[in-house]
């Protein structure tokens, strides 16, 4: 059965391993690619992203301007697609994939248009409020919602590349407006936030299911949490200290071996093609729960947690400034 297919950070070291894999694979499907900046002329990463594109001339592809650090942004372009669905231009949404990211390492913190702590904003809080208006629009049949997680998000494995691990403190506010970095843990802090943020996609997504196993109109959304596996090849390494760039430029030398030995580190396009089949393929209809790659595993306990669910969708609800009138799920608060 065809849908609309929606991914955010397209262009992406990881959605272009996707979009290959989807675009191979899964030509049935009208596929939603946001970036933050469509010229290909200004941006190299979405001129990779159309050539790419253009390889399947009869693919069904539209490129969509999304600023996930902008809510005004986020609404808009939520609004205009439900639209866009309703009126039958495109297909129902089968599939969500909140795959767009950023991290300050570094370079310290940052904020976004909303002054809120861009990491933070990028990776979770937008998704939140992008998920919850598009839900109507979906497929409620089949309808699957992805949130990228890490193993970073689970604070009991060992992070070599940070000395501090994730951390939904007693104050939540310190996820949108963080107290000033010390000089010295400035690059621990940043990787301490991304950390964060996909522990709260992790949490989200666990929440998120049982929101949804209780709503009639929509039980049959599922939701899942993907960890990819380090990429060692993405550009996003760039922001990581030296002694890490040349850690993971060494795995990435080694990663025609190391593929057949670990499922740590991934290439792009191994990892991209997972999450393709996960989002999409039949195999995976009505699957919930973590997922390294294609196998299950076990989210971080704390990301179970009931009260901490609630404290972090509240918390998130108020931050996004949503409605009850926004969303059609029905357990909102």
């Amino acid at each position: 059965m065809s849908g609309t297919v929606v991914i955010t950070g397209a262009n992406g070291s990881l959605a272009l391993g996707f979009v290959e894999s989807f675009l191979s694979k899964y030509p049935q499907h009208t596929l939603v690619g946001t970036v933050r900046n469509q010229s290909p002329e200004k941006d190299p990463n979405t001129a990779k992203l159309l050539s790419m594109v253009n390889k399947y001339p009869k693919a069904k592809f539209h490129l969509e301007a999304l600023d996930l650090g902008d809510l005004a942004s986020v609404r808009s372009f939520a609004e205009k697609l439900s639209t866009r669905i309703t009126s039958k231009e495109l297909p129902r949404i089968t599939a969500i994939i909140c795959n767009a990211y950023t991290w300050s390492l570094e370079s310290g913190q940052k904020f976004t248009s909303d002054s809120y702590e861009a990491t933070f904003q990028v990776c979770h809080l937008s998704h939140y409020l992008l998920v919850l208006k598009l839900l109507g629009s979906m497929d409620t049949t089949s309808g699957r919602i992805v949130m990228l997680g890490s193993v970073t998000h689970d604070a009991e494995k060992p992070n070599p590349l940070s000395s501090l691990g994730p951390c939904f403190t007693d104050d939540f506010e310190e996820l949108v407006k963080p107290t000033p970095d010390l000089a010295k843990l400035v690059h621990d802090r940043g990787f301490q936030r991304y950390a964060t943020a996909k522990l709260a996609n992790v949490t989200f997504a666990n929440d998120l299911n049982e929101r949804l196993q209780k709503d009639p109109e929509l039980s049959h959304i599922t939701v899942t949490a993907m960890d990819p596996g380090g990429l060692p090849s993405s550009r996003a390494q760039s922001g990581q200290k030296k002694s890490a760039r040349v850690l993971m430029g060494t795995i990435n030398l080694l990663m025609p071996v190391l593929k057949y030995c670990t499922t740590a580190f991934r290439t792009t396009e191994d990892a991209g093609r997972d999450l393709a089949v996960l989002s999409v393929d039949p195999a995976f209809r009505g699957k919930r729960g973590y997922y390294v790659g294609l196998k299950t595993d076990s989210a971080a306990p704390v990301s179970q947690d009931p009260g901490m669910q609630k404290t972090l969708w509240e918390c998130c609800w108020r931050w996004a400034g949503l409605t009850p009138a926004e969303t059609v799920l029905q357990s909102i608060l």
